[in-house]
């Protein structure tokens, strides 16, 4: 018998908790400091523009990425507040809230996840950009400077990573993502979700963010070989301007190693994403793996909710 595909979700660890989006909604759980959990429910719209460019090959990334920078930054707040509140400052916040625009108070959420994202890319591409240049007297060839700059940034990637890891909000944060991770291949993998299956699972999975976050220095080599690196400044022009095909053609190059990775030989393609997950993933506990499930399931159930509606209208 042919085995039905499962859904693909996707997701996101956040402060003291987890999302997980689909394609109808995306829940945020959190853990409390009175060790209740939270939900933030999240409903997508539908918007016909979007899902037409979501068709298309090399655009799609791009779309996808901006709309989960925007939609990743209201679930971080939601997460960010809710956390740590005492009573009293939970009823000022709720009062806070009641007083401004809601409309105004989520876009401009969205626009800020959304330009910190652009933002940091930027430093990412263009410091590497100089540093090799710093070395151009010594490698002054346009191959050995591409492959100067893709080390650099492949080294600014890692120590920051690396660096940021060692604090303890964010230790807990990548164990979160573990979490996510762990749920997601528990699901896939047709396993009941409980804490002892979902701890079996690996915490690498294909489809994350920093296996894509690895692919965009990798591509950016690539990429690069088409234009000039003199003089500088058309170096940094160029290299803004191919900020959007650098993320267009990795979202399709994660896709594709996502599709082989069931191939014995053809997974190996995938191998350098997932070795900078054991980096942007720890090992969560059993505490954190029931939040994990919790926002998990709670989107399942929204997701059925909609489809018997669906199938009721019918």
């Amino acid at each position: 018998m042919e085995k039905t595909a499962k859904p693909m979700y996707g997701g996101q660890a956040v402060i003291e908790g987890v999302m997980f989006a689909g394609k109808t909604h995306s829940v945020t759980a959190v853990r409390r400091k009175d060790h209740t959990i939270e939900y933030f429910r999240l409903p997508r719209q539908a918007n016909p523009t979007l899902a037409f460019l979501k068709k298309i090959p090399f655009v799609r990334g791009i779309v996808a990425i901006i709309e989960a920078s925007a939609n990743g930054a209201k679930h971080l707040q939601f997460a960010s507040e809710r956390y740590d509140l005492d009573p009293g400052e939970e009823e000022a916040l709720q009062t806070a809230k009641a007083d401004s625009s809601k409309l105004s108070l989520v876009l401009g959420v969205a626009v800020v996840g959304v330009l910190s994202f652009l933002f940091a890319k930027t430093i990412f591409t263009l410091v590497p950009v100089f540093l090799a240049a710093c070395f151009k007297p010594l490698f002054p060839g346009k191959m050995a400077q591409i492959l100067i700059e893709g080390a650099f940034k492949l080294a600014l990637l890692l120590a920051y990573i690396y660096f940021i890891s060692m604090t303890p909000l964010i230790k807990r944060v990548f164990q979160y993502h573990g979490a996510e991770h762990k749920v997601i291949n528990a699901y896939e993998a047709g396993l009941p979700l409980t804490v002892e299956n979902v701890q079996r699972s690996s915490r690498l999975h294909y489809r994350c963010g920093s296996s894509f976050i690895l692919f965009t220095v990798i591509v950016g080599i690539f990429v690069y070989m088409f234009v000039p690196t003199d003089p500088l400044w058309l170096r940094v022009v160029n290299r803004i301007a191919l900020i959007p095909v650098v993320l267009g053609v990795s979202f399709e190059v994660l896709q594709f190693t996502n599709k082989l990775r069931d191939i014995p030989v053809l997974r190996w393609l995938g191998y350098p994403g997932l070795w900078l997950q054991l980096l942007t993933t720890k090992e969560p506990t059993d505490d954190q793996v029931e939040v994990a499930i919790a926002s998990f399931q709670e989107l399942l159930r929204l997701e059925e909710n909609i489809e018997m509606e669906t199938k009721a209208v019918q």
